[in-house]
């Protein structure tokens, strides 16, 4: 069979993103990339579009003159129009959508207080899926992209392996008891919780297992994660991720009232938070609109965040058993030997790049997603004598006693002197009491002690990259008429484990969890 289909867009796409690069280059667009606060990721630009342009116009004049031939070329070469295709959609989403968006969410914040894009989560996930689905709906794929198209699920794949690089087992030292033991009972309570109700209501097996990693470990990361252990269809991806984001913004709103109304203390709501909202920015977002005025919540809901997040291998582990044995319908299935041949590849190399990460080969082995405290700087990253005075001046704002010490402390030695300190810090700085011009004193202070590896940023750069590129193409297989056939059971369920979750753990914490842990 000969996969290669004559087209002369490959070579169109080609020349748009090596042009593009070359105007990027040649500064051209910088009035632009600065109102879209791009300009940081010029290199990044230049970069991916001479690569990327390069092989589309090589492949899509060797489309255009040679003869294919059946065999293995002639089948990945005719990959390569459809992941252009969908390349070019991540450069519109990346560099053009999202940060347009974000323009339009501060303003809004400006106007009315709300934030619509940080609240809706309208980033690169989001808006890849929805691109995706209005080029298929609306204007189809072409044959000539079909096969790459395809391609997209080995992007989410890479982009879970590479996911690992961003956490370590210092980690797991500072949980503590209560988030592994609150975290672990929610989260297989969860995900049984959805199984089981998937069945009641007769929703495809594929379904119920992409579903109930998603509600019950880590969001959209446990979903696409889980997708290719239960062989899940791109509707009911979208499906789980529509579900996610759609319960986490309701909650976002819901939990900061209700946890006032019972007197909830910092840690109780944090932990509340961290267990029932999936969504890792909706979670902080909830825990910042708790406590405007410090970050010990936020830092609470992080730790549980991050629990979740740990779960998520002997959750695809269990997934990958339970698929095998309703599909196969057997009463009795070799566990040992479902382990040893399903068990997922990609798992394994998100397993090995955690290991890597916590032997510190990437960035110091306390670091959280590649950032670390090292207050050994220069001179020259200290707070100047003027900034000591600002900060001086305005002492008397501050009421609480351990901010206040803590601006103390800043001011005397001119830095943060500890991760508490920090963190003590930090909360002043959301709390606003200060000037803006103060803020930002605070804020370079933190800057100054608080460091990215820069390994650890190549691998969060190349994660944003396959997880654009696998989700546009994910959007491009999703067609209103099968989200017709899907109908709304996968919300129905969704709702029914998360308002169970959100009502249990609500109680559970209550009950056993104080101000401290």
């Amino acid at each position: 069979m000969i996969y290669t289909k004559k087209s002369p867009w490959v070579l169109i796409i080609g020349v748009i993103m090596a042009g593009y690069a070359f105007l990027v280059q040649q500064g051209v667009l910088t009035g632009l990339m600065k109102m879209l606060h791009t300009s940081g990721h010029a290199g990044e630009m230049v970069t991916m579009g001479y690569i990327f342009g390069v092989i589309g116009i090589v492949v899509g004049l060797w489309q255009l003159v040679a003869t294919p031939k059946e065999g293995s070329l002639d089948y990945y070469l005719s990959t390569v129009g459809g992941a252009l295709l969908v390349l070019l959609c991540v450069f519109i989403v990346k560099y053009g959508a999202e940060p347009v968006f974000k323009l339009w969410g501060k303003a809004s914040d400006a106007a009315i207080g709300w934030n619509f894009q940080t609240t809706l989560g309208l980033n690169y996930i989001l808006l890849g899926i929805i691109v995706g689905m209005i080029v298929v709906n609306v204007f189809k794929i072409p044959a000539w992209a079909e096969n790459g198209v395809r391609l997209s699920r080995l992007g989410l794949k890479s982009g879970v392996i590479l996911l690992g690089a961003l956490y370590s087992a210092a980690e797991l030292r500072n949980l503590g008891g209560l988030s592994v033991v609150l975290i672990g009972f929610f989260v297989l309570g969860s995900v049984g919780m959805v199984l089981w109700l998937g069945r009641l209501r007769n929703i495809p097996n594929s379904m119920g297992g992409v579903l109930s990693a998603g509600m019950g470990v880590c969001g959209v990361s446990a979903a696409v994660a889980s997708a290719p252990v239960v062989q899940a269809k791109s509707t009911e991806i979208a499906y789980t991720i529509g579900t996610i984001l759609l319960w986490g913004v309701l909650m976002m709103f819901i939990f900061p009232p209700v946890g006032r109304a019972l007197g909830m203390g910092y840690i109780q709501f944090g932990a509340w938070a961290g267990t029932g909202i999936l969504n890792s920015a909706q979670v902080a977002a909830a825990a910042l609109i708790y406590q405007p005025t410090g970050i010990e919540t936020l830092k609470v809901a992080e730790i549980f965040n991050i629990t979740r997040i740990l779960f998520l291998p002997i959750i695809v582990i269990w997934l990958a058993v339970w698929y095998v044995q309703r599909e196969a319908g057997a009463q009795k299935v070799n566990v040992g030997r479902v382990i040893f041949e399903k068990f997922p590849v990609f798992v394994l190399g998100f397993l090995l790049l955690f290991a890597l990460s916590t032997t510190g080969i990437f960035a110091p082995a306390q670091h959280y997603k590649g950032k670390y405290f090292d207050n050994a700087i220069k001179e020259s990253k200290l707070l100047t004598s003027e900034e000591t005075s600002l900060l001086q001046s305005e002492l008397g704002k501050v009421q609480r006693e351990d901010q206040k010490a803590a601006l103390e402390r800043l001011i005397q030695n001119r830095k943060a002197m500890s991760i508490d300190h920090d963190t003590v810090l930090r909360g002043l700085a959301n709390a606003k009491v200060l000037s803006k011009d103060a803020n930002h004193v605070l804020k370079k202070a933190h800057s100054a002690v608080y460091h990215t590896a820069k390994r650890v940023k190549w691998f969060r750069t190349l994660i944003v990259w396959f997880f654009a590129f696998g989700l546009t193409g994910l959007g491009m297989q999703i067609t209103f008429s099968s989200i017709k056939q899907a109908g709304g059971q996968p919300l129905f369920i969704g709702t029914v484990v998360g308002l169970t979750k959100a009502v249990g753990a609500l109680i559970v914490i209550m009950l056993f969890v104080r101000e401290t842990i």
